[in-house]
């Protein structure tokens, strides 16, 4: 099936919609999850992404009561890959948000979300699959801008955060000629 990657594990999304004719998909916004806050296992994240998350089942849940959102992808600590949204569609991960004079970057990027919180230092299997991912992505779609959610969101969000290792990822092969203008 077009936009769906061989090795990832799918957990489809019903949050989201067609892109606009003929936009390239040109930018990678790097978030980080974790739900609850600061837990790195079991399922809330996939629930979140299909709407299927319990209000009741954490104290922290009841803030996210009707939120319709998904990424593209998840990086899970030990580097499993999970997919919600076929490539070519538009997950609904950036919110209001603008990149370079765009606004509505949904329209032209990939969402890849990191299991992860700001605060705990992301993982080797991480990195490495997200160094994966990208060449993968970087075979289908003319991607040459990467973000975090902060950069094209500023003030409103703050991931992936401090421990996301930036250097490390624009060094790697896999993203040569990736740009992050910030």
């Amino acid at each position: 099936m077009p936009g769906w990657l061989a090795g990832a594990r799918r957990v489809p999304s019903p949050n989201f919609d067609a892109r606009p004719p003929g936009t390239a998909i040109d930018l990678l916004v790097v978030h980080h999850i974790s739900l609850p806050p600061g837990r790195f296992s079991g399922d809330a994240v996939e629930r979140l992404f299909t709407n299927r998350l319990d209000p009741h089942a954490d104290p922290s849940f009841e803030a996210l009561r009707g939120l319709r959102v998904s990424a593209h992808f998840l990086i899970r600590r030990r580097g499993e890959l999970l997919q919600f949204v076929a490539a070519d569609a538009r997950a609904w991960h950036a919110g209001a948000s603008r990149f370079m004079e765009r606004e509505r970057c949904n329209d032209f990027s990939l969402g890849v979300e990191l299991e992860g919180d700001g605060e705990h230092r992301f993982t080797e299997p991480q990195y490495r699959r997200l160094a994966r991912l990208i060449a993968v992505l970087r075979e289908r779609h003319p991607l040459r801008w990467i973000a975090g959610h902060s950069d094209i969101a500023p003030g409103r969000k703050s991931d992936p955060g401090p421990t996301f290792d930036w250097a490390r990822v624009l060094a790697a092969p896999e993203a040569a000629g990736l740009e992050r203008p910030f």
